[in-house]
């Protein structure tokens, strides 16, 4: 599969109307496709089970290179697996895409790819921090969004324990950011916790809840008593 086969895939996809709307929903000025998310799922799937792992970087790395909307998507997709080995060339891959986010819906599917990778090595948080001091608001807060796996764990390993201690410590760190992208991302953060750990969620409240927009301290205990 070479970048120009998957682009005329994705293009003979397409649907000008639907290109329109998200066009106006992501408003972001990129080529915009209208291929449906189900259509990129199905693609992704078809093209991981027939390519190997430096194939997918590859091919990964030049739909990103495109700068089209539902080919980022898709770049993403490609990399989204639990098992990827070797995986160090895919993490370097999403790791040089976090400077290039410039929009939600991208940036996550992006660091939905990374959380795999996050929790297949958590020494990858060494990186990962360096991120939480950016001045770029969408790397700044793909650090919160790329670590959310560590939220939802019921039993935490110590080392998971640990990991989720620190990301906790970033988004203590964060609460004085006004920005709405950041409140948000450390509401989602803290919501998901308290699924999985109602009194860690409950604590960060306690310390840091008066801190917080009052939009994102009520989204955060969304699930707390």
């Amino acid at each position: 599969m070479t970048p120009e086969q998957a682009l005329d895939t994705l293009r003979a996809q397409g649907d000008a109307e639907r290109a329109e709307g998200s066009a106006r929903y992501h408003k972001v000025d990129r080529v915009y496709l209208g291929v449906p998310n189900p259509v990129l799922n199905d693609l992704a799937k078809d093209w991981r089970q027939v390519m190997d792992v430096p194939g997918r970087v590859a091919l990964a790395s030049a739909l990103w290179a495109s700068d089209i909307h539902e080919a980022r998507i898709l770049a993403a997709k490609l990399l989204t697996q639990a098992r990827l080995r070797p995986d160090d060339e895919a993490w370097r891959l999403i790791c040089s895409w976090v400077p290039t986010f410039d929009a939600w819906a991208v940036a996550d599917h992006a660091c939905m790819a990374g959380q795999r990778r996050i929790m297949a090595d958590l020494s990858r948080l060494d990186e990962v921090e360096s991120w939480t001091t950016s001045d770029h608001l969408w790397t700044k807060r793909a650090a919160l969004v790329i670590t959310l796996p560590l939220a939802h764990l019921n039993f935490p390993k110590p080392e998971q324990a640990d990991a989720r201690a620190r990301v906790l410590d970033w988004a203590a760190g964060y609460v004085p950011d006004p920005q709405w992208f950041i409140q948000k991302a450390v509401a989602w953060w803290i919501r998901e916790l308290s699924k999985h750990d109602a009194g860690a969620a409950q604590g960060f409240l306690d310390s840091h809840g008066a801190a917080m927009k009052p939009f994102a301290r009520k989204e955060a205990g969304k699930y707390l008593p």
